[in-house]
């Protein structure tokens, strides 16, 4: 957890999403803590168990689990900075844990980039671009066989029960919330805000390559000015 020099008055926990995306935006999620912390708050970063740094295997890794984790870290973001206001940012799936914390034990507020609520299609866009990657010949030197890329989407394991969480997922957005849409795929209603650029998530030719957004950055920060 990174604290200001004083004890802040808000913190916010941020919510990494899972597999390759996670490699992809740990840069992001980092520029967003040095922010969030020049601006006096408290930051934790953290990862759910069976992934990044943590403990348990990839294919052990459960949205439920997931969601556990989040509400863990939440309450010991809450006790080590006494924050009087406790906000959570996430990011694709990271953003569906979020809004599934949050419906157990309310943020103060939410803020989210391209989150998933669509399992079943998120499933099938996974699936789908896994069938890609193994037939990419600039990536491996003859195609790989289904059998080969067998129980993993693009490179990680993944577990039946988190398969079956995806399909049973439908979630929907509170109006309050920030979303920051870069696939331009959500209305304009509410604090729904259009990136300029795509961050290209789904796009198999930058799968090696990290996301970054100045703009998502700026405004998140500029969203922050509106909750003071």
């Amino acid at each position: 957890m990174a604290e200001p020099a004083y004890p802040p008055s808000t913190a916010v926990l941020l919510c990494p999403p899972l597999g390759q995306d996670l490699i992809r935006s740990h840069r992001l999620y980092r520029q967003l803590a040095h922010m969030f912390v020049r601006r006096g708050l408290a930051v934790m970063r953290f990862d759910y168990y069976g992934s990044g740094d943590s403990c348990g295997d990839a294919d052990q890794t459960t949205l439920a689990r997931c969601v556990d984790d989040a509400l863990v870290a939440a309450g010991e973001l809450r006790q080590r900075s006494r924050c009087r206001r406790l906000l959570a940012f996430g990011a694709r799936l990271g953003g569906s844990v979020a809004l599934q914390a949050h419906d157990r034990q309310p943020f103060d507020a939410l803020m989210l980039c391209d989150p998933i609520l669509d399992g079943v299609a998120h499933r099938a866009q996974l699936e789908a671009l896994h069938a890609e990657m193994l037939a990419d010949t600039r990536r491996f030197a003859r195609p790989r066989t289904a059998a080969e890329g067998a129980g993993q989407w693009l490179g990680f394991p993944h577990g039946e029960q988190f398969g079956d969480e995806l399909a049973a997922m439908h979630l929907s957005v509170p109006p309050a919330a920030l979303l920051l849409d870069s696939a331009h795929v959500f209305p304009r209603a509410g604090n729904i805000v259009a990136l300029d650029e795509p961050l290209g998530w789904d796009d198999l030719d930058r799968l090696e390559v990290a996301i970054q957004s100045h703009e998502l950055i700026a405004r998140v920060q500029r969203h922050m000015e509106t909750l003071q």
